[in-house]
């Protein structure tokens, strides 16, 4: 079965997210990864995946003791289902600025497992001055970020293993790319 993670965009949602996050428009609107400096390899496009639960963390980071890093091999698109954007909905000042985040240290351990794709339904792995230079840090070891999934729930409702298949814009020289992503469960 294939499940559609990539946010449906509407004209409200284009018109919320330019009101709210400057970026929204030059790449960044909806399901996209920040390229960075970097290349998008090819063979990203379609990597073994496995979902985290991590709904039940509020009021903290998501941290690498909330998921089995035994799960996580080289090479894999990990993703983090918080319920995020569906509780708060895409494109509001609170959803650009009050996102959850995953910890440094968890960062770190999944860049250690040399993993490609890092998934999340919320705007950024770090808020604020940290979102851009974490985003970097994690290009600069191959490892790219895609922000504002949806449906992972019911991904989740298969199981946690899938097969991601991430396909996106051929844009060049833009610092965002929209892509589109479909899991296969």
């Amino acid at each position: 079965m294939k499940i559609d993670i990539t946010l449906k965009i509407t004209p409200k949602m284009v018109s919320d997210a330019q009101g709210n996050e400057k970026k929204a428009l030059a790449g960044h609107l909806g399901t996209h990864f920040d390229v960075m400096n970097k290349k998008f390899p090819i063979e990203y496009t379609e990597r073994k995946g496995i979902v985290f639960d991590v709904s039940t963390v509020t009021d903290r980071d998501i941290d690498i003791h909330d998921i089995d890093m035994n799960r996580v091999s080289k090479d894999m698109f990990v993703a983090f289902h918080t319920g995020f954007i569906e509780k708060e909905g895409y494109g509001t000042q609170k959803y650009f600025r009050n996102h959850p985040q995953l910890s440094n240290a968890l960062l770190e351990a999944l860049l250690e497992k040399q993993i490609s794709i890092i998934g999340i339904d919320f705007a950024g792995v770090r808020r604020g001055s940290e979102h851009t230079s974490m985003d970097q840090h994690c290009a600069d070891r191959g490892v790219f970020i895609i922000e504002n999934l949806c449906n992972l729930h019911a991904v989740l409702d298969q199981g946690e293993r899938f097969k991601a298949n991430t396909y996106p814009v051929n844009y060049a020289g833009m610092t965002g790319l929209p892509c589109r992503v479909v899991a296969d469960v």
